[in-house]
């Protein structure tokens, strides 16, 4: 028995897979795909020698590209308004002809090439959201993009290197995940909707109940599928609803972007009179983005955390296809080093859009990514499926029902005690008060001290674990957004300790 068990060990992911008329059900020949799996770590993974293609890999790739779409564009968008704001004439097309640049860039080399086949269990290098927030911020205090972007990739991969990353979110407990992710799902989903209600009711699209509809044929369409266990569906099939229902109903919507390649030249874009306008950093503005990179890189863990959560309620137990943080902390900051010296303006984290819809498919990362890379590729030579997948009405319905709504319930089911709810409740009330990264590094130092939710868990850690590490985390982050300006009351301190 001992060596029956031994020898099937050693059989390749080909030798074991079998077809899926052989199982009972979808899932049952899914679950076995990932309990076969042997990911090769830096290594070369081959399609079908390693993994293989399903129909369901298409969902989260279609997903991926349209949040790649949107999350760049916003990116690259606050960019050029707060440099404009600062006197940096920028040309009319730069936000379209910057997000294009970055899409082949991150399609041809992170996703096909990393993802999908040097690296399977390293999710796909996608954008920072948390950023957008505060590039304005960055660019007032002297900030430079290019400056900001290799920062990011020195400090990101010093942690990842270190193995910092995993350790933080090993020490992020249920209560504290779970009130995490309700709290992104719940105000992503707020703000969202928001927007998609003032889109409608604006003078340029005249349909005030617009969003009352969406949202109402959403909520029932992506109830439908998950009755039928289908929810992998819920991004291509209730965007296309979205498009359709919103075109329909009068809101406005025309091709713009025309098939063709954006200048591939770094000089181009680094130049002082092309692209950014803005030639290289000095050494003032080196200085001025370290605060910022360090907020930056802070906000990888929860983040990161979000994503493997879905694998891990999604795959089975046996599985070697979950990802590896430390590693995507790696590919993450390569991409941004890479993307940044090339002359992109978007900033790095785990792709969100693309893995939350691939854990819930029950797909590992690798086949997805090869698709979403020539997905992306795709969108921004042929330039027309951009203006599809930027359109306010598929972004919204995109990003509630891929990203929002899950994050939403898979926190709600990590809170099954009145132990993890309490430190879930702390997390919640402290990423009110500041943002995710405040509320997650002190609900963290709490529970591990075994102030909230489990009062035996600080008795059980070692001393490193309960206080020293999350005592520096937090207090770490807590600095730097004092000294940026973030910290409601305390007026930003950085020119004085510059």
């Amino acid at each position: 028995m001992h060596d029956t068990h031994h020898e099937s060990e050693e059989l390749s992911y080909k030798q074991r897979r079998k077809k899926s008329r052989e199982f009972k059900t979808r899932a049952e020949y899914l679950e076995h795909e990932l309990s076969i799996m042997n990911p090769k770590r830096w290594g070369i993974n081959l399609p079908f020698r390693d993994y293989n293609f399903e129909p369901e890999d298409v969902v989260p790739a279609l997903a991926g590209t349209i949040g790649k779409v949107v999350m760049v564009a916003a990116i690259v968008g606050v960019w050029a308004t707060a440099l404009q704001v600062q006197g940096v004439e920028l040309s009319p097309g730069f936000v379209l002809e910057n997000t294009r640049y970055e899409m082949i860039i991150v399609g041809l080399i992170f996703a096909f090439l990393f993802s999908g086949f040097l690296n399977p269990n390293a999710n796909l290098a996608g954008t920072h959201g948390m950023m957008v927030a505060v590039i304005g911020s960055v660019v007032a205090s002297g900030g430079h993009p290019l400056a900001l972007g290799v920062s990011v990739a020195v400090m990101g991969l010093a942690l990842s290197l270190s193995k910092g990353g995993s350790k933080l979110i090993t020490l992020t407990g249920k209560g504290v995940r779970g009130g995490l992710l309700i709290f992104l799902g719940l105000t992503g989903a707020i703000k969202y909707v928001g927007q998609l209600k003032a889109w409608g009711a604006s003078a340029e699209v005249g349909v005030p109940h617009l969003a009352t509809v969406l949202i109402g044929v959403t909520i029932i369409v992506y109830a439908v599928l998950a009755r039928f266990k289908m929810r992998w569906l819920s991004i291509p099939l209730c965007s296309a609803i979205a498009f359709g229902l919103a075109y329909a109903l009068g809101a406005p919507f025309a091709f713009k972007t025309e098939p063709g390649l954006p200048n591939m030249n770094p000089a181009y874009w680094w130049g002082e009179s092309t692209g950014w306008c803005m030639g290289l950093p000095t050494g003032a503005e080196w200085l001025a983005v370290i605060p910022w990179a360090l907020l930056a890189v802070a906000m990888w863990p929860p983040d990161f955390l979000g994503h493997r959560v879905f694998q891990e309620m999604n795959y089975p137990k046996n599985t070697k296809a979950l990802m590896n943080v430390d590693d995507t902390m790696s590919i993450a900051s390569i991409r941004q080093a890479v993307g940044t010296l090339l002359g992109g303006g978007n900033l790095a984290s785990s792709w969100g859009t693309y893995m939350i819809p691939a854990a819930i498919a029950k797909r590992p990362i690798p086949a997805g990514a090869v698709l979403t890379g020539i997905f992306c590729i795709g969108a921004a030579i042929i330039g027309y499926p951009m203006d599809l997948a930027g359109w306010k009405p598929v972004v919204v319905v995109a990003l509630l029902v891929g990203v929002f709504l899950p994050l939403l319930e898979a926190g709600m089911q990590m809170i099954r005690d009145e132990k993890s709810a309490q430190a879930a409740g702390v997390c919640i009330f402290a990423s009110a008060l500041v943002n995710p990264v405040f509320g997650w590094s002190l609900t963290m130092l709490l529970d591990n001290m075994g102030l909230i939710g489990d009062k035996h868990r600080g008795k059980e850690l070692k001393f490193a674990d309960s206080v020293v590490i999350p005592g520096a985390a937090f207090a770490v982050c807590t600095f730097i957004m004092a000294a940026v300006g973030i910290l409601p009351g305390i007026p930003a301190f950085l020119d004085k300790l510059m």
